[in-house]
């Protein structure tokens, strides 16, 4: 056997062992989100949840609109995994080996290639044909201004303009923002897929109040509160870290597993 037979079979059989020791260098935490992000790719559940959560939208806007108003009304919603969806990005950091890297964010929305959420822009059309206005509200931030424009503008979004797109200033809290719509206009509805876009009532409480929080508001759910699933990430993880700054990615991934019920 010459020595360059035997480099070419070195080569095709250790590609694998090789491929396969990649893998599994991978800190076990950067594959905690598998499960998440495919069922959003891939179940047709996670798409009739969507339906099913813009059709209350429909719903609910209809039912609001029976009510007269001084104000113009407008609809307030989030962006991201509520009209656009990220979870390429989520399975770019899952097949890099990272949980999540604020270059590769802003690498992603730089690009403007989110896809739409299911039911989102049928929604939100049938809001203007009714002579609701739109407000985007978005914890991206003001780097990413042009770029989250540009995405929506992409789908036809409505009222996809400077004046509807109101972006992080100088807190992830958006009461302020809220207020500051509320000013000239009747919200009538909000969309979103974490509790911090409904009210700051939600704002920084810790897992149990979160939670009783929600049951106090039930009824506003499917009404004037429209949830979105979003199974990959959310200010619902900071209560589980009890909103400690600065812990490693494998002690959140040690506090998330601490975090589950058993029997």
């Amino acid at each position: 056997m010459n020595m360059k037979f035997l480099v070419i079979l070195l080569g095709i059989f250790s590609t694998p062992i090789l491929l396969q020791a990649q893998t599994d260098a991978r800190p076990a935490y950067a594959r905690d989100n598998v499960n998440a992000v495919l069922w959003q790719q891939k179940s047709g559940e996670y798409r009739a949840l969507a339906y099913q959560a813009y059709n209350f939208a429909r719903f609910g806007l209809d039912c609001a609109l029976q009510n007269r108003s001084k104000k113009p009304r407008c609809v307030v919603v989030d962006v991201d995994e509520t009209v656009l969806d990220n979870s390429a990005f989520e399975g770019y950091e899952l097949h890099k080996g990272v949980s999540y890297d604020q270059n590769d964010w802003l690498l992603w929305t730089s690009k403007a290639a989110a896809d739409t959420i299911p039911g989102a822009l049928s929604f939100l059309k049938y809001a203007e044909k009714k002579h609701v206005e739109v407000f985007y509200i978005t914890n991206r931030g003001k780097i990413e201004y042009e770029a989250t424009l540009k995405n929506l503008q992409k789908f036809n979004f409505p009222f996809a303009d400077a004046k509807h797109l109101l972006v992080k200033d100088n807190t992830s809290d958006k009461e302020p923002r809220r207020k500051q719509v509320a000013e000239s206009y009747n919200i009538v509805m909000l969309c979103g897929d974490n509790l911090n876009d409904f009210s700051d009532m939600f704002y920084l409480k810790d897992q149990q109040s979160r939670n009783a929080t929600v049951d106090e508001a039930r009824q506003l759910f499917g009404t004037r509160f429209i949830i979105i699933p979003n199974p990959t990430y959310g200010d619902w993880e900071s209560p589980v870290y009890q909103y400690k700054k600065g812990l490693t990615e494998q002690e959140k991934a040690d506090k998330r597993m601490e975090a589950i019920k058993g029997f």
